[in-house]
Order: structure tokens, then C-alpha cells, then sequence
């Protein structure tokens, strides 16, 4: 397929998926007038604190010998 074609495809869908979800806000309006408070710091520290002990959990591989590639 064409680049230009290819493109052009990306850019009428993205503009049928902008209008769905224009007529879905439409139908649902939200019960609240204004924005949603952003919930970014406790998503962060939680994300953070993950991440960490997902680096404590993994093994020190510098400590490990090293072995030889296996050969067929």
C-alpha cells in the first residue's frame, strides 16, 4: 500500500473515532461540571515504589559468573 494511502486511511479513522466519542460525550454527559481532579501524584510514588522493588527483586547479575555460550 502507498504511504499516502496508507495515511490517508489513519487520518479518517482517527476523525470517525473523534466523532464517536463526541456523540458518546454528548450521551453521557458527566455528572460533574468540572474537570477531573488529576490523580498523578499517588499514580506516581505508586508506579515509582513498584519500579523499585521490581529492581530489588531481580538479581544482581554482576555477581553472577559469567558462563560460556552454549554451542551446538
Amino acid at each position: 500500500m502507498h504511504p499516502e494511502t496508507h495515511l490517508q486511511l489513519h487520518d479518517l479513522r482517527s476523525v470517525e473515532l473523534r466523532r464517536h466519542a463526541d456523540d458518546f460525550r454528548l450521551v453521557h454527559p458527566r455528572s460533574d461540571s468540572g474537570p477531573r481532579t488529576p490523580r498523578t501524584d499517588m499514580r506516581t510514588r505508586l508506579g515509582w515504589t513498584m519500579v523499585e522493588m521490581g529492581l530489588r527483586l531481580i538479581p544482581d547479575r554482576s555477581a553472577a559468573p559469567s558462563r560460556a555460550p552454549r554451542t551446538a
